[in-house]
């Protein structure tokens, strides 16, 4: 793993990265990650919950710098290949907009031959996402306020955004 981004990584054909305003399918990112080579496909699946710390949340808001979110999900893969160099398919679809709870806010799935190295590298994949990724999100909060937050900020907090 490495300290630095390189943003020089090319895309392999067989991967999905997306940042939509779309609802997101569990069913169509399986079946981006999966693959006849596969003996596991491992999905995460991001939702809104209802709460944060004990406060109500009412919805979230999720903006994305867009072109830099893709160039970090095509390095988390590439970091991702280098760590299981078995991976077949590497999926990362994250939504944006206003989210309800409920609702998911990003899929990650990895296809490999063995399910170990799918569960290892998927969760890699989201906790890389969280730390570098520039995704921000606005709770709203059931009293009316609202907050703006880092996603990476989440994490580096220790809070579990």
């Amino acid at each position: 793993m490495t300290n630095t981004l390189d943003f020089r990584v090319q895309k392999r054909t067989e991967d999905s990265f997306a940042i939509t305003l779309a609802p997101l399918s569990i069913e169509e990112i399986y079946t981006k990650a999966n693959d006849p080579a596969n003996g596991a496909v491992v999905l995460m699946s991001g939702m809104v919950r209802n709460q944060t710390d004990g406060k109500p949340v009412v919805s979230l808001e999720y903006q994305a710098y867009e072109p830099m979110a893709l160039r970090v999900f095509t390095q988390i893969a590439a970091d991702i290949r280098s760590l299981w160099p078995d991976v077949n398919r590497v999926v990362i679809h994250h939504r944006i907009g206003r989210l309800q709870v409920g609702e998911i806010s990003v899929l990650v799935a990895v296809g490999c031959p063995h399910r170990g190295e799918a569960f290892e590298a998927c969760r890699y994949a989201i906790d890389t996402l969280k730390h570098n990724v520039p995704i921000w999100k606005k709770e709203f909060w059931q009293d009316g306020s609202s907050t703006w937050v880092s996603i990476g900020a989440c994490e580096q907090s220790g809070e579990n955004c």
